[in-house]
């Protein structure tokens, strides 16, 4: 079911076609011809939200902080509820930045979402050590019962489990599998269904364009749907390129989702406009490329992106919500990974210290093509 959430309240000054909105320590603008937001805009449609990080939850960044609640209905973090961050040491819980995010969340009527649960990677290290199957198994039960229990009615949808599959649709061997067996995410569902039986349960993974992958998802689906188990939403990660994945493998994902009942979300968009050495395994936060670190064809917008890729990258974003729009039916979230292009983890992955341009806001918190591209997408 879409949540609906209602229209953001904020001083706006509007002189000739420019629309510059309040903000505590400095001013960004929209250069268009309206003064209605994303949120706004798309509210009728899907949420629509960012990933948000710690220096905007603790208030650090006041400016990304003001595009946040102005623009967007929705908020992901991206580390503050990871396991590493989250619980540390066990049964040792560090629930300040959480809390504040959730109550950032509440304050702005926004529509709350918790990454991630169970996730192979920024794990606490204790979780890596060598423990038997059942100490394993009571420490998942004991961050799932804490975390969803602790902020039940308050995060609205769960990433239960993050990238769970190998690229040929087989099951990843993580730790998890390795200590839980083959049905562990079925058992983490059902866990955090009990946690809280009134949020929305979400897989969640990159690379669902390729076939193999997303047969293997969908596999899995099924298979809990018919065992009973909640599950919600399939959440595909959207980390591409300006040319790839086309916009008929895109639809695939949304389409072969939809066909088994359950939610589609676009849950980490991002546009990179670098090269790479190679082709990338999605979002495999462990590939790194530090042997290419400060070759300038790894890096060729350095001091700020020409206007042609500027366009490009607009396109891009303008063709892939195109696609969106026609089947907002079936599509529930949107969510950027990140806020403005300084912020993005693009910048040092897979190749550190580079200058990437994937987001709507630039490094000067500004408006982007590619904003007013989706802006001006939907009629007043």
């Amino acid at each position: 079911m879409i949540k609906k959430i209602g229209r953001f309240t904020f001083t706006v000054i509007t002189v000739a076609t420019v629309s510059i909105l309040s903000c505590a320590n400095g001013l960004y603008k929209s250069n268009t011809d309206t003064t209605d937001s994303l949120s706004d805009k798309y509210k009728d449609l899907f949420h629509l939200g960012a990933a948000i990080n710690e220096d905007i939850i603790m208030g650090r960044d006041s400016q990304s902080k003001n595009i946040v609640t102005s623009e967007f209905n929705s908020i992901t973090p991206e580390n503050s509820l990871k396991w590493m961050y989250l619980q540390p040491f066990p049964n040792k819980f560090n629930f300040g930045a959480a809390d504040k995010y959730v109550e950032l969340g509440k304050k702005n009527n926004m529509h709350i979402v918790g990454h991630a649960l169970v996730w192979h990677n920024q794990l606490a290290d204790f979780m890596k050590t060598t423990v038997s199957p059942d100490e394993f198994t009571n420490h998942v039960e004991n961050h799932i019962n804490t975390v969803v229990s602790r902020y039940k009615g308050e995060i609205h949808a769960w990433d239960v489990v993050n990238e769970a599959f190998n690229e040929d649709g087989s099951l990843r061997p993580s730790v998890f599998k390795k200590q839980m067996g083959d049905n562990y995410i079925e058992d983490v569902f059902k866990l955090a269904e009990t946690a809280d039986p009134d949020a929305d349960l979400i897989y969640n993974d990159y690379n669902l364009y390729k076939p193999a992958k997303l047969a293997g998802v969908l596999k899995m689906v099924k298979r809990l749907q018919a065992n009973g188990t909640k599950i919600n939403a399939i959440g595909a990660q959207a980390h591409w390129r300006l040319n790839s994945p086309s916009l008929d493998e895109i639809e695939q994902i949304i389409l072969h989702i939809s066909e088994l009942g359950v939610e589609v979300m676009f849950t980490e968009l991002d546009i990179t406009v670098l090269p790479n050495p190679w082709e990338l395994v999605g979002a495999e936060v462990t590939q790194n490329f530090s042997k290419f670190e400060g070759d300038p064809k790894m890096d060729p917008y350095p001091k700020g992106l020409p206007k042609s890729v500027e366009k490009q990258l607009a396109k891009r974003y303008e063709d892939i919500f195109k696609l969106f729009v026609k089947h907002q039916d079936k599509i529930s979230r949107v969510t950027f990974w990140g806020v403005m292009d300084k912020h993005s983890w693009l910048n040092d992955w897979p190749i550190n210290g580079r200058t990437n341009y994937p987001l709507l806001f630039d490094r000067n918190y500004q408006p982007k093509k590619a904003y007013n591209k989706l802006i001006n997408l939907i009629g007043n």
